[in-house]
C-alpha cells in the first residue's frame, strides 16, 4: 500500500498550516483581530464610526439672586429669589446664618425660579445658598449673605380700642406709630375696616406718629369691627419699616346718647333711639361753660376721684378755687378735666336748676351711678344750648372728631 501513504501526507501538511495561520493571528490580536472584518462596513467612513461620541458642551448658568451678596437692611417683607434663564436650580436652602433655621421656598417656572415663602425676620443675618445644574446635569453651588433691617429701622404701632374691646357707636380708631410716617398713603392702604354694614370711613391724621378712622356716621349698633392690619414690611418712609400684621375685631355694642340741656339743666339718655333714662343736671357756669358740641366717653373710670383746682389753673383766693375736691362716679370726657360725675353735697341742691360746675356734668347719685355702671367707652354726648355754640372741645382733647364736618375730616 505505498501508494495510499504518500497520497494522505500533502493533506496533512495542509491542516498544519491553517491551523498556525489561525494561532498566528489569535497571538497578534486575538479572536476579534481574526474575526474584525466581518462585522465593520468596509472604505474610509470606517474609522470615522469606530471614534467614540463626544458631547458638546452645556450652554453656562447664570445665576440671579435677590438681594444680592453683602445687601444690609434688606426689607423681611420681600420675597428671596434665585432665578436661571438656563439649566435649573437643583436646590435652593435660605438659613439664618447663626440658627440654622431655614426659611420654606418653591421652584417656578419649570424650575427656573426659586421664591421664599415665608417671611425673613428683623436684624437677621441670612445665607442663601443655590445649587444649579447645566444640560449635562453638571451641578454647582453658589452661596451668598445678606441682613435684614436693623432694630433701629423697625417700625411699632398700637391701636385704640384693643382687640376684642367693646365700644359705643361712636368711638373712632385711633392709631399710634412708634415712628413719624412719611409714606400716609401706603399705611392707610395697608389697614382695611370692615364693618357689618359695607360702612366706608376715612382716615385723619392729626400728626405723623396719629390718625385716626370713622364713618361719616356713627357705626350700627351691635355688630362688630374688623381691622385688618397688614404692616408688616411697609416704608413708613426714612427706612422706618413696620413690623407685624395683625386683625383685631371691635365689638360695638348699644347706641347710647346723653343729650344734656345746659339751658334746661337736665340730660335725657337714649338707647338705641329710645329714650331710656332722665336726670336733673348741673353744668359748667358762665366762666367755665361746658364744651359744646360732641364728646365721647373714654375708658377712664374712677369710682372714687380727687379732682385739684390748680390743674385748671385756679389758685386759692380765686372766687372759683376748690382746691381739692373729692368725688364719686367720675366718667371721662375730655383730657382737659371734664367729666360725668356725681355733683358735690353743695350743689345737690341746685340740680336743675342752677349750672354751678367748672365745665363738667354733674348728676345726683342715681344718674352719676347709672352713667358710670351702664355706659361704654364711645358712648356719645351731645351738649346744647350753652349760650357758646363754637365752644367745642378740640379733637384730641378726648374724642372731639364728631365736631369735624365728614368731608373735611376725609380731606384729612
Amino acid at each position: 500500500m505505498p501508494e495510499l501513504d504518500t497520497a494522505r501526507k500533502p493533506r496533512r501538511a495542509w491542516k498544519i498550516a491553517v491551523v498556525a495561520a489561525v494561532a498566528l493571528a489569535i497571538g497578534v490580536g486575538g479572536v476579534g483581530a481574526a474575526t474584525a472584518n466581518s462585522w465593520l462596513p468596509e472604505g474610509p467612513a470606517t474609522a470615522q464610526r469606530a471614534a467614540a461620541p463626544t458631547t458638546p458642551p452645556a450652554a453656562p448658568v447664570e445665576l440671579a439672586v435677590t438681594p444680592t451678596a453683602e445687601t444690609e437692611g434688606y426689607n423681611p417683607a420681600v420675597p428671596v429669589v434665585a432665578e436661571v434663564q438656563t439649566g435649573s436650580i437643583h436646590s435652593a436652602i435660605l438659613k439664618e446664618t447663626d440658627t440654622g433655621a431655614t426659611t420654606d421656598g418653591e421652584l417656578f417656572l419649570s424650575g427656573r425660579k426659586w421664591i421664599s415663602t415665608s417671611p425673613l425676620a428683623f436684624n437677621t443675618d441670612y445665607t442663601f445658598s443655590v445649587t444649579t445644574m447645566d444640560g449635562n446635569g453638571n451641578l454647582a453651588t453658589q452661596a451668598s449673605t445678606f441682613t435684614t433691617v436693623p432694630e433701629a429701622n423697625e417700625a411699632d404701632m398700637w391701636m385704640y380700642p384693643a382687640d376684642t374691646s367693646t365700644v359705643g357707636v361712636a368711638q373712632p380708631l385711633e392709631f399710634h406709630f412708634s415712628e413719624p410716617v412719611a409714606n400716609k398713603a401706603a399705611v392707610e392702604k395697608a389697614i382695611t375696616v370692615t364693618s357689618a354694614t359695607g360702612q366706608k370711613g376715612s382716615f385723619h391724621w392729626y400728626s405723623d406718629t396719629m390718625a385716626r378712622y370713622r364713618a361719616a356716621d356713627y357705626w350700627p349698633a351691635n355688630t362688630a369691627l374688623k381691622v385688618d392690619i397688614k404692616l408688616f414690611g411697609v416704608d413708613y418712609g426714612n427706612g422706618m419699616i413696620g413690623n407685624f400684621n395683625k386683625t383685631n375685631t371691635i365689638n360695638i355694642g348699644d347706641k347710647v346718647v346723653m343729650e344734656a340741656d345746659a339751658t334746661a339743666k337736665v340730660v335725657n339718655i337714649f338707647v338705641n333711639d329710645q329714650l331710656a333714662k332722665t336726670f336733673l343736671a348741673s353744668m359748667g357756669d358762665e366762666r367755665f361753660p361746658s364744651a359744646a358740641g360732641y364728646l365721647v366717653l373714654t375708658a377712664d373710670k374712677q369710682r372714687h376721684a380727687t379732682f385739684d383746682a390748680a390743674t385748671i389753673g385756679l389758685k386759692p383766693g380765686d372766687p372759683a378755687y376748690y382746691g381739692k375736691l373729692k368725688v364719686e362716679y367720675a366718667t371721662r370726657l375730655a383730657n382737659s378735666g371734664i367729666f360725668i360725675h356725681l355733683a358735690a353735697p353743695v350743689a345737690i341742691p341746685y340740680l336743675g336748676k342752677v349750672n354751678l360746675s367748672h365745665g363738667c356734668i354733674g348728676l345726683d347719685r342715681e344718674g352719676a351711678s347709672w352713667v358710670f355702671n351702664n355706659m361704654l367707652p364711645g358712648d356719645l354726648v351731645h351738649t346744647v344750648r350753652t349760650g357758646h355754640p363754637t365752644n367745642t372741645i378740640a379733637p384730641t382733647d378726648g374724642f372731639g372728631d364728631w365736631n369735624i364736618p365728614y368731608a373735611q375730616y376725609a380731606n384729612k
